[in-house]
């Protein structure tokens, strides 16, 4: 954890808010590249839960990590509207353009069902943004870019 006294000010502002969970691991993985044990047990006192029940929350959303990877994240809907768009056929030019470089990650859906194959990026450097209507040549480009 790079530093207690910001995870106390993330879970200061979210203190008192109902449905505080999501939105704290969010503003944790943002800060801290990553939802260490420690930070678990902080958010766990805080909201007066079980560690298990953050750990569970933690392991089950693909957004959290347990330990900070320094490489810009691209995560590829995998799901049903962006498989009969064919993203399928695109994941051997991405895994070859990623290289050890950039993560690539499956998702199931990024709610842009319409407009696939969609993927967002995701990392400190790089913020977050979506992208949409993806082919072989855009999303080679796209990973290139990170």
């Amino acid at each position: 954890m790079d530093s207690p006294s910001h995870l106390a000010e993330i879970l200061a502002a979210h203190a008192g808010r109902e449905g505080a969970l999501l939105p704290i691991l969010h503003d944790v993985q943002a800060a801290f590249g990553c939802v260490t044990g420690e930070a678990e047990a902080a958010i766990a006192e805080a909201l007066n839960l079980s560690r298990a029940e953050v750990h569970g929350v933690v392991s089950f959303y693909h957004d959290f990590r347990e330990t900070a990877d320094p490489r810009p994240h691209l995560q590829i809907c995998r799901a049903e509207a962006c498989q009969a768009r064919g993203v399928e056929a695109l994941m051997a030019a991405a895994q070859q353009a990623a290289g050890t470089r950039v993560a690539l990650e499956a998702v199931y859906c990024l709610g842009l069902c319409a407009a696939g194959p969609a993927a967002r990026v995701v990392g400190a450097d790089v913020g977050e943004a979506l992208h949409a209507r993806l082919d072989a040549g855009s999303l080679t480009r796209l990973i290139e870019g990170l």
